[in-house]
């Protein structure tokens, strides 16, 4: 599941940005777990990407629990590359996703950039995803592996099956949901904090900060992996199905949680009194026998059940209640004051 963290937003850094959206600052966060020999050829490839970037960045490589020699190369990287390559080492494996909230949480970029360490991945593609993030005003820019070099079987079936699942549900329509490579306004991505295994459903995360006609996709590169294993398959599907259903309820019910329970309990509780009116009629008008139907149970069933739904729907509205402290998303503005005036 994902927290959407209201943060306050920093208004600051916003200046430079409107004065020349080039010279926005960037990180660009990597998630590696085992991919010891392709840190090498990473570095080389993201370094000759951005050695024209006008702006300053910064490259974040989250270790994430490796067994084999990735620590040491990542530490040797940082010693050949300078400080501006940094590396957090976890103490065992917690998934992509909680790399890519470390990475994410460090960065300290205006923009922030992901991919995946095993070179599937075009790093020549960043500066043409901040392009079309500037030029098309966007919040959020997805890459989209149109030719993607995968298994038809083991990648793009479970893919294809997953991002239709994703797009119907959620209402954001972006092609390549699985495709780590994206750029972010940084006030946008550090409003969503990643937890559990929700990072293929970012699009739909960031929309709920911002809106859907902010966030969109365009073709990038797509490599076969050269080195190393690939650590998905056809069995994400289902786990997909499962997280999808955590998405659904929090794009559209996790400020009226009880409009979602007791809206189920009031149809059930509606069933279960129809059902009970008629038998009553039943009893007193035609004098029968009620005490062994089953409609009966199933009468008293619904109507027990809307009662435990509507409970939980109060519940978690006085939950949402307590913790809604926070204010909502707010743009940053390169036009605001620092202090605010009176009109006198």
């Amino acid at each position: 599941m994902i927290d959407i963290i209201d943060t306050p937003t920093d208004t600051t850094s916003t200046d430079t940005v409107a004065d020349n959206p080039c010279n926005q600052s960037l990180s660009v966060v990597v998630p590696f777990y085992n991919e010891e020999e392709n840190i090498k050829p990473f570095m080389e490839e993201v370094h000759a990407a951005l050695k024209d970037y006008p702006g300053q960045w910064e490259l974040i490589a989250v270790n994430d629990g490796s067994n084999d020699g990735t620590t040491q190369a990542l530490d040797k990287a940082v010693a050949e590359y300078g400080d501006h390559v940094h590396a957090i080492h976890f103490a065992r494996n917690f998934g992509q996703t909680a790399a890519m909230q470390a990475g994410i949480d460090a960065a300290r970029g205006d923009l922030i950039a992901t991919l995946d360490g095993d070179l599937q991945n075009d790093p020549a593609d960043i500066p043409k995803l901040i392009v079309a993030l500037e030029e098309r005003d966007l919040d959020m820019i997805s890459g989209w592996r149109k030719d993607r070099q995968d298994g038809a079987i083991n990648r793009k079936l479970p893919s294809r099956i997953a991002n239709w699942l994703i797009r119907k549900n959620t209402g954001v329509y972006v092609n390549d949901y699985g495709c780590s490579l994206k750029v972010y306004r940084s006030w946008v991505i550090k409003q969503v904090h990643l937890i559990g295994e929700m990072h293929r459903f970012i699009p739909a995360w960031v929309a709920c900060v911002t809106s859907p006609d902010r966030i969109s996709d365009m073709p990038v590169n797509h490599r076969a992996r050269q080195f190393g294993e690939s650590k998905y398959g056809i069995s994400r599907t289902i786990r997909v199905i499962l997280d999808l259903l955590a998405v659904f309820f929090f794009m559209r019910f996790s400020r009226r949680p009880g409009h979602f329970f007791g809206s189920i309990g009031l149809f059930l509780g509606a069933i279960g009194g129809l059902i009970l009116t008629y038998l009553f009629g039943v009893k007193i008008f035609m004098g029968e026998d009620i005490g062994n139907r089953p409609l009966l149970f199933t009468g008293i069933l619904f109507v027990m059940t809307s009662a435990q739904l509507i409970t939980t729907g109060v519940l978690a509205e006085i939950l949402t209640r307590s913790t809604a402290h926070a204010k909502m998303p707010v743009r940053p503005s390169a036009s605001a004051p620092a202090v605010r005036g009176w009109c006198e």
